[in-house]
């Protein structure tokens, strides 16, 4: 299984080095991620691995996933994702996973949901170049033609044209980033840069998909 772990997005701060270089960096919160299931060629038709992680009181928890988590015998938890898996899963069902899966200098990447902008015209949220500021112009900010439609009497703009709209979010994925420093006594990963989402946001951090010579 491909090293993956659940966390919260703390914020972004710095840390020196010993050679006194400044390294900005964001701080997630993992705790401790429990397998709450295994999945298996013979009983789902693929091979995958849920995690579970964050507190949640018992009365916020469904009846359906109430009964989830009464059958596979671990503790009712707020956020669940599936990990996809090319074999079986080496867990079983319970077992904990940590921050130190990760080690200094590992590349990751890290899933989240960007943050939400409201509406935004297209200079804004597809970066369309600017029209004429002259006086004569009347189409300053504008998005201009939307291109050929849809011919007949139901004639519409095709769909998926980039015009303006809300902005923000959505599933977003950084990738390559280096893992800083593991504080396994607190449960946290420093991670250089920044990530996608809000403070206390939920984010998925994976081993990269596009690791370098060194890492391979």
């Amino acid at each position: 299984m491909a090293k993956t772990i659940l966390g919260i997005k703390l914020g972004m701060t710095q840390i020196f080095t010993e050679d006194g270089k400044v390294i900005p960096v964001t701080v997630v919160e993992s705790g401790n991620n429990i397998v709450i299931r295994n999945k298996t060629v013979d009983t789902d038709g693929y091979y995958s691995v849920q995690l579970g992680f964050g507190e949640i009181k018992e009365k916020k928890v469904n009846k359906p996933m109430a009964g989830q988590f009464k059958k596979f015998g671990v503790k009712a938890v707020k956020y669940i994702r599936e990990v996809r898996l090319a074999a079986e899963s080496e867990y079983k069902i319970g077992d904990v996973i940590g921050v130190d899966i990760f080690a200094e200098g590992d590349l990751v990447d890290v899933v989240g949901t960007s943050k939400g902008k409201g509406f935004a015209g297209g200079i804004k949220r597809h970066h369309f170049a600017r029209g004429p500021m002259g006086h004569g112009s009347k189409s300053h900010r504008e998005p201009g033609s939307t291109g050929a439609m849809l011919s007949g009497p139901g004639g519409r703009v095709i769909k998926g044209k980039k015009l303006p709209g809300r902005m923000g979010g959505v599933r977003t994925t950084i990738q390559r980033l280096t893992v800083v420093k593991v504080d396994t006594n607190r449960n946290l990963l420093l991670i250089k840069g920044a990530i996608p989402g809000p403070k206390k946001g939920f984010v998925i951090i994976k081993e990269t998909v596009k690791p370098s010579r060194k890492h391979r």
